[in-house]
């Protein structure tokens, strides 16, 4: 009785072990964060039930907390009432310590009755929320009489791996190092590209530019694979996916400025603006930095991250070295000018549609007349944009 029931190889525990961190890891990604929490998909009684039943009893977690907390992390992200911001607390604290973050939050019970509306409320559900740690132990039990000695191990690593890659690493991490597709106003990054060991959660940019999004990754080379678990579910009528993130459209030869493309250019704005940084911005830029004196290459190299950066999420210092770099680099100045000036459109609340379509039009007709190539050209891009797939 050592090795339990199932008595296996030495190599058979770390496969059962993944497989059931795996089961736990899309129980968070698909049932609590994008269908609880935003509600991108609606979800099988039967599939919504067997993940509750899951992270029961490998997390112990309850679904109006994890909703609450999540949301309220969206709506006050990197400010002092974000619960987990590690540009606030500082790195290790939430690498190391989000689990306690996370209980500490759940405790208040503001967060909870503000933020977690709509979460389960049956009999169920308050069955787990009483006997939150009842699940966990009957895990253990489960795995002890399933795999002997080497399954307390196993239980062991599961009460681990959400604490740490979820709290830790994610909220922790994916906050503050890795890669932007998109300049959301928050600090959020894709960790990898290939989102597979922690189901997709490691595209943490792509999720908070778009978090109603069902899909999360966004570039044809990421991976999204919880988003192949929902394709699956979907086919087997488990799940309907209700949003995910807009795709630009073109519609070549569209000249003329109209209601379809203002709205094609709101709803489209972090993807077309990461297009403005690429195809006007940085050549533009380029062109400044091959006649500069070798002196001057270190600190172009990093005025570059600033004039594509969100600029709500520049310091006084950062902000500062951006006006002495643009103050001395004429063209540059240019299309940065017309980047904030683009940004503003949908910004301007209090003007009516067919005024900001006048906007966009004179937007459009003073960037093709400052005779840079790049603004010229992205101007007949979004001349081009259209609300209708092509």
């Amino acid at each position: 009785m050592f090795y339990g029931l199932c008595n296996l190889p030495w190599w058979g525990y770390p496969l059962v072990l993944l497989a059931l961190t795996h089961v736990t890891i899309l129980g968070v990604t698909i049932y609590l964060h994008r269908h609880q929490a935003h509600r991108a998909l609606d979800m099988h009684p039967i599939l919504s039930h067997f993940f509750r039943f899951w992270l029961w009893m490998t997390t112990g977690m309850v679904t109006k907390e994890w909703a609450a907390i999540h949301r309220k992390h969206h709506a006050k992200c990197e400010t002092v009432d974000d619960p987990h911001s590690p540009q606030v607390m500082g790195l290790p604290l939430v690498m190391w310590r989000g689990a306690e973050l996370y209980r500490k939050e759940a405790r208040n019970q503001e967060t909870l009755e503000r933020y977690g509306q709509g979460t389960p409320d049956d009999w169920i559900e308050g069955f787990y929320q009483r006997n939150t740690k009842k699940g966990i132990y009957a895990m253990l039990i489960i795995d002890m009489v399933l795999f002997g000695v080497p399954g307390l191990a196993i239980w062991a690593l599961q009460m681990a791996w959400i604490p740490f890659w979820a709290a830790g690493i994610v909220n922790g991490v994916g906050h503050y190092w890795g890669y932007r597709n998109f300049e959301c106003p928050d600090e959020a990054r894709n960790l990898t590209p290939w989102g597979i060991l922690i189901g997709g959660e490691e595209l943490h940019n792509n999720h908070h530019t778009y978090p109603t999004s069902a899909k999360f990754s966004i570039k044809w080379w990421e991976i999204d694979l919880a988003w192949l678990y929902l394709r699956i579910f979907e086919t087997a009528g488990l799940v309907k996916i209700k949003r995910v993130a807009p795709s630009p459209h073109s519609e070549p030869g569209k000249a003329q400025i109209d209601m379809e493309t203002l709205k094609a250019l709101i709803l489209n704005r972090f993807q077309v603006m990461a297009r403005y940084s690429k195809d006007v911005i940085v050549p533009v830029f380029q062109q400044e930095k091959q006649k500069a004196e070798n002196a001057q290459v270190s600190f172009l190299t990093r005025a570059k991250k600033l004039l594509v950066r969100e600029s709500s999420l520049l310091d006084e210092n950062a902000k500062q070295r951006l006006e002495q770099f643009l103050a001395n680099h004429q063209a540059v100045q240019v299309v940065y000018q017309f980047k904030e000036r683009l940004q503003n459109l949908w910004s301007q609340t209090t003007l009516k549609e067919k005024e900001l379509v006048e906007a966009l039009q004179k937007w459009c007709q003073e960037a093709e007349a400052t005779g840079v190539s790049a603004l010229r050209e992205f101007s007949a891009y979004l001349r081009s944009l259209t609300l209708k797939t092509v």
